[in-house]
């Protein structure tokens, strides 16, 4: 990486692009590799609503350690969140979601939607979020009662519903200061 000038932002070239992108897909990787064997056990050992309980801690506690493990900032965000203090997205997360959105309604696979830019002396990266089947007990269409109620309990603020199989549910957006 080469630093142009005291207010320019950093010259980062496509080699040194690819292994950001990299990096970053392998810490998102790490995320749900580590949080969801936690949510599937929680499911077991108390249902849903134990889960969203078990999510609701696991998984911010998660980030930021991950974060302070490999000097990213990482974040979920959402068009509709459900956590209010860290899934609003700002500016550029809100368009790379409506873009995710519009692909996905196209028939791009979600699975493989990446997006990243530099600005501001950070590399930004996202990686959209599916909704799988175990997804839809807490954010699909139809939620029981006692999972309701724990969202209520957690998530006062919860805009995360309604979503069907395979809709793009939101998005892991890291960022690192270069």
């Amino acid at each position: 990486m080469v630093l142009t000038g005291c207010l320019r932002e950093p010259v980062v070239d496509a080699q040194q692009q690819a292994a950001l992108q990299k990096e970053a897909a392998s810490i998102v990787q790490q995320f749900v590799a580590t949080l969801k064997p936690k949510l599937k056990k929680a499911l077991q050992e108390g249902g849903p609503a134990h889960a969203v309980a078990v999510c609701s801690k696991t998984a911010p506690t998660l980030a930021v350690q991950l974060g302070d493990e490999t000097g990213w900032s990482i974040k979920r965000v959402s068009l509709k969140p459900r956590n209010q203090q860290t899934a609003i997205p700002d500016a550029w997360e809100s368009a790379v979601l409506r873009r995710f959105d519009r692909e996905q309604a196209a028939g791009k696979p979600v699975s493989g939607m990446i997006a990243s830019h530099i600005e501001k002396g950070q590399y930004r990266f996202m990686k959209a979020q599916v909704v799988e089947p175990v997804c839809l007990v807490c954010h699909g269409k139809v939620i029981s009662p006692d999972v309701t109620a724990a969202l209520k309990q957690y998530y006062p603020q919860d805009q995360a519903t309604g979503y069907e199989l395979g809709q793009v549910r939101g998005a892991f957006s890291l960022s690192k200061r270069l």
